[in-house]
């Protein structure tokens, strides 16, 4: 096995014991060189259902390890392109390395056997989301898999009625599709500017381990790095602000063609 891993750790998955995959976040710029010198720009979105998300997320913020080393954002390129250019090396290299004893949970050395999907990007299609559904169905089964998404209807139609035993989900709040989320049902996440706001919103905070994803309570809560500008409440309120607002807007902009006809 070689070591130029797909899955890996950040410093606080590691003192966790959890190993991540991850893209590139939101809209990805990628330049390909054909043979003749020619180049040819491919725009992706990694993140289709990103709403207010997109300006406070912390993997595009200067002060992010994703833009401030080059290794790792490489290794965030280097996965996308695998992802869309060679999926059947990507699923195949995936299922062998999850094979691999340093996966196995192991709670002496801190290893758990929990593998997060994404710590920046999301489901981004059909393709993408069925790939994974093989690799987990397929994996030891020993390990769970988790994720916090913000595709709703596409996790409604692909993953719920084919859900692995050893994944789980969690929806997550500041995206196009949070009116898709059943909140008397879905179990669901929410970025905060504070914990006093977390907390007094009802939500447990993951600060203490992530895998509150896993099995823990139906909300669950956490505050950005760092504050983030112009940010002064949750995820879920700024979306539902910036979503009235435009309701607004269309309805004002209504009336004004109404008025000149």
């Amino acid at each position: 096995m070689a070591t130029d891993w797909l899955l890996s750790q950040n410093e606080r998955m590691k003192k966790q014991g959890i190993f991540n995959f991850t893209l590139p976040a939101w809209v990805v710029r990628l330049t390909d060189e054909a043979p003749d010198g020619t180049t040819t720009v491919r725009t992706i979105n990694v993140c289709p259902s990103a709403g207010v998300c997109a300006k406070h997320c912390y993997a595009l913020g200067s002060d992010s390890g994703f833009i401030r080393f080059p290794a790792a954002r490489a290794r965030h390129l280097r996965n996308l392109r695998m992802v869309l250019d060679t999926p059947l090396l990507w699923q195949e290299r995936m299922a062998t390395e999850l094979r691999h004893p340093r996966y196995q949970p192991d709670p002496k050395k801190g290893k758990l056997g929990y593998i997060r999907i994404h710590d920046a990007g999301d489901f981004f299609d059909d393709s993408y989301t069925r790939t994974w559904l093989q690799i987990i169905s397929g994996a030891p089964k020993e390990l769970t898999f988790y994720a916090y998404t913000k595709e709703v209807s596409r996790f409604r139609r692909l993953v719920v009625p084919n859900q692995p035993t050893n994944f789980k989900f969690l929806y997550s709040l500041g995206g196009k599709e949070d009116h898709l989320i059943d909140r008397t049902k879905d179990r669901y996440a929410d970025v905060f500017p504070t914990l006093a706001q977390l907390e007094g919103a009802g939500f447990s905070s993951q600060a203490a381990s992530d895998i509150l994803a896993v099995d823990g309570p139906p909300r669950v809560g956490m505050t950005v790095n760092r504050r983030r500008k112009g940010m002064t409440a949750s995820f879920g309120d700024l979306q539902r602000q910036h979503e009235a607002e435009a309701a607004a807007r269309r309805g004002r902009q209504q009336s004004k063609a109404r008025a000149s006809r």
